[in-house]
């Protein structure tokens, strides 16, 4: 993620900002040019205080401190980029449900932030009614009822809104012995589902992908009732990014997917603060990295890991020095380099083909 700043004092503001902690004035983000702009205005119509003069309008959950993207004032929309794929949202009356929504929204906001950035096809319900990326977010139902089960169908994706809640994912995560569950992890896995669905069209990436991830027209619900029964084969860390990549070929995919999300966004705030990572025990250089560039637009897999695992070994080595757990409890060995590889080629292949329309506007003025 970016480091931006407030055009009016010049003091650093983050992604979640609506409003400069130091001058107080009002801020946006506008997905089209990828800027957080300082803004004013009659509280409907905005304009940034420097650069561009552009009529401006805040996406309709602003009213619900859920979003601050920007919209184009001559669009028809009430939503803005991100918040035009919501499908369902739980209803905000009940007791904390505003305050869950509004964590789950900044989790979901830096997923859409990435997938922009990575170029993948964003198509809406509207555009595409058969795999158009949409978002149940549901509260579980008062006892007996079912439990609302986070998955993906046909780009459709459902959260439960509990995820929102640290202390019960905290316990779900004990309870299924993950050692590692948060609430953006699950939107960057479940988009995985959707990207298989929306880049594996054409038959031979289908077929590559088969042939790295495993035949995904093994039936699925008895695949998952297995893994859950007998778990995964002990050496699953030599081929796999989790646990529950072993399930199902399309789990795998999601898993790594998610993965590579992981990588890009942490490499970018990296970048952002300009770390460097230069060990002075060791002249290892494995251990090494400059972290001065775009991981979103980086020449191949390799110079992201280059860079992705001294990160890491850092990362834990300081959570070690604050008595806290792994920050990222992953072994990434030569085979899920292999598929992280394939994503990141199949993305770059995305990105070099015709454009179709997708959700993303164009800056209206």
């Amino acid at each position: 993620m970016k480091l931006f700043k407030c055009q009016v004092c010049d003091q650093t503001v983050f992604f979640e900002n609506s409003r400069c902690e130091q001058c107080s004035n009002t801020l946006g983000y506008l997905p089209a040019t990828g800027q957080m702009l300082t803004i004013t205005g009659d509280g409907t119509i905005f304009q940034p205080v420097r650069g561009r003069k552009m009529r401006l309008r805040a996406c309709a959950n602003a009213t619900n401190g859920a979003c601050n993207w920007l919209i184009p004032a001559k669009s028809n929309d009430l939503f803005c980029t991100a918040c035009r794929h919501n499908h369902t949202i739980p209803d905000l009356a009940i007791g904390n449900h505003l305050a869950l929504w509004q964590q789950v929204e900044a989790a979901r906001h830096r997923l859409i932030y990435t997938l922009l950035a990575l170029g993948v096809p964003l198509f809406t319900r509207a555009e595409d009614p058969e795999h158009g990326l949409a978002f149940d977010v549901l509260a579980d139902p008062p006892a007996p009822g079912p439990r609302i089960l986070t998955g993906h169908e046909n780009g459709l994706i459902t959260i439960n809104l509990a995820e929102a809640d640290s202390a019960q994912r905290e316990q779900a995560r004990t309870i299924m012995g993950e050692p590692y569950r948060t609430l953006l992890g699950h939107f960057r896995h479940e988009s995985g589902h959707y990207a298989w669905d929306v880049l594996l069209r054409d038959p031979d990436r289908l077929a590559a992908a088969r042939a790295l991830f495993g035949d995904d027209t093994q039936d699925y619900a008895a695949a998952l009732a297995r893994h859950y029964e007998q778990g995964p084969s002990p050496d699953w860390r030599n081929a796999y990014i989790s646990a529950y990549a072993t399930a199902h070929p399309w789990e795998d995919f999601a898993e790594t997917w998610a993965h590579y999300l992981h990588i890009v966004d942490t490499l970018e705030t990296a970048s952002a603060f300009g770390l460097r990572i230069h060990p002075t025990s060791t002249k290892n250089r494995t251990l090494h990295a400059d972290i001065d560039f775009d991981p979103h637009h980086a020449p191949s897999i390799h110079r992201l890991i280059a860079a992705w695992l001294p990160l890491t070994f850092a990362i834990n080595s300081l959570n070690r020095s604050l008595g806290q757990p792994d920050s990222y409890p992953f072994v990434v060995s030569n085979p899920v380099i292999e598929k992280l590889g394939f994503i990141h080629d199949l993305l770059k292949r995305k990105n070099t083909e015709p454009a179709r329309a997708t959700s993303s506007p164009e800056l209206v003025i």
